[in-house]
């Protein structure tokens, strides 16, 4: 089975690399006449050069951005989570939504007293609950990668204030595809918009101080050290400008995929909120399904039962589960994902395909 046989809706795992993000990464791994590999921190013409392209790409990144902060480059969301969370202090508390990432959940626990916000069983975590009296740090997602909900980030970002606390936004899912929220401190990764794998960023707030916490070099304004890669940070922001560019027309293609997608599995349950909910993900479920056998059964389908960083390891999804569902229930659940490469005939075989795997599960 080639690629071009396989239909792709696993757009929250990873999305498929843009051609001008490709284009504009190999100019820096070698270069039409071998001059791009240099170093950026070097202080020759071709460090220089490498640099310049760096700086290019966090201008791009910056503009989907608040205005007023600093963009610091990382391995990716996770990274730069870490460095959010980590840097910005200890002591006291760290309030997290119960539907975050690992990447925020097992860091928060790690890093001191976590607190768990609770969430609706539309999927949203309001601000009409309170955090203890020492929390440092708030941290609730703008979209959520399991089951595409938006929450209410900006009252979160104001109660962080009354507070006197710090508000952190994993924007991984978000940034790209719809206006990122206002916040202190904000994470993404590249392959989330169509970059490449292995680059992310956290955007700092100016004012907010965070200590460094991968000590070295001193590299990305002393606080995150470590050699950059020009090929990776040229990509990302190629990828970032391009997102800028066709964000009005990637959300209409998205929610034409959207409504025909509900359309064809009009009688599988949605899970989470219609309405405060990204489009491109679409996560459902039927009573009795056998998601490990539908999978097997639909090889030529990518999408999946949970979080692709969860899959595999036998657990039941945590988001699933803080929206009220049982283990059955989220058990019996999938995820679709799509976006600005997948075509309407793609959601009509795929969903055609899935929905002919469940009918014989049935007989």
């Amino acid at each position: 089975m080639g690629f071009f046989d396989m239909i792709y809706l696993d757009y929250q795992a990873t999305t498929p690399l843009a051609p001008e993000a490709r284009d504009a990464m190999l100019r820096w791994l070698d270069g039409p006449d071998g001059t791009g590999f240099g170093n950026p921190h070097s202080s020759h013409r071709m460090g220089r050069q490498a640099a310049a392209a760096i700086e290019l790409a966090r201008d791009r990144v910056a503009a989907l951005f608040p205005a007023g902060g600093k963009v610091i480059f990382t391995s990716g969301a996770t990274e730069a989570l870490n460095l959010a969370i980590r840097g910005s202090g200890s002591g006291g508390h760290v309030s997290v939504s119960a539907i975050e990432h690992s990447a925020v959940l097992d860091t928060a626990q790690d890093a001191g007293k976590a607190h768990v916000l609770n969430v609706s069983s539309e999927g949203q975590c309001n601000t009409a609950q309170d955090v203890p009296a020492d929390t440092r740090l708030i941290a609730v997602m703008q979209v959520n990668n399991e089951i595409g909900t938006i929450q209410p980030t900006i009252d979160w970002h104001r109660k962080a204030k009354e507070n006197n606390a710090l508000f952190v936004v994993d924007a991984v899912q978000a940034y790209g595809k719809i206006e990122v929220t206002s916040a202190d401190m904000i994470a993404i990764s590249a392959h989330k918009f169509h970059g490449p794998k292995g680059v992310g960023a956290l955007w700092v707030r100016d004012g907010v101080q965070l200590n460094e916490v991968q000590t070295g070099g001193g590299q990305e304004f002393g606080q995150r050290s470590g050699t950059l890669s020009p090929a990776l940070i040229a990509g990302m922001g190629a990828a970032a400008k391009l997102a800028q560019e066709r964000m009005g027309e990637d959300a209409d293609h998205i929610e034409a995929l959207w409504n025909r997608a509900r359309d064809m599995f009009d009688d599988w349950e949605l899970n989470g909120s219609a309405d405060a909910r990204w489009h491109g993900n679409l996560n459902i479920r039927k009573q009795g399904l056998d998601v490990g056998r539908l999978m097997s059964d639909v090889r030529d389908v990518m999408f999946s039962a949970g979080s692709a960083c969860a899959s595999g390891s036998g657990r039941t999804s945590h988001v699933l589960r803080a929206i009220g569902l049982d283990n059955k229930a989220a058990k019996n659940s999938i995820r679709l994902g799509f976006g600005r490469y997948t075509t309407l005939d793609q959601i009509e075989d795929a969903a055609a395909k899935i929905n002919a795997a469940v009918s014989a599960q049935e007989v």
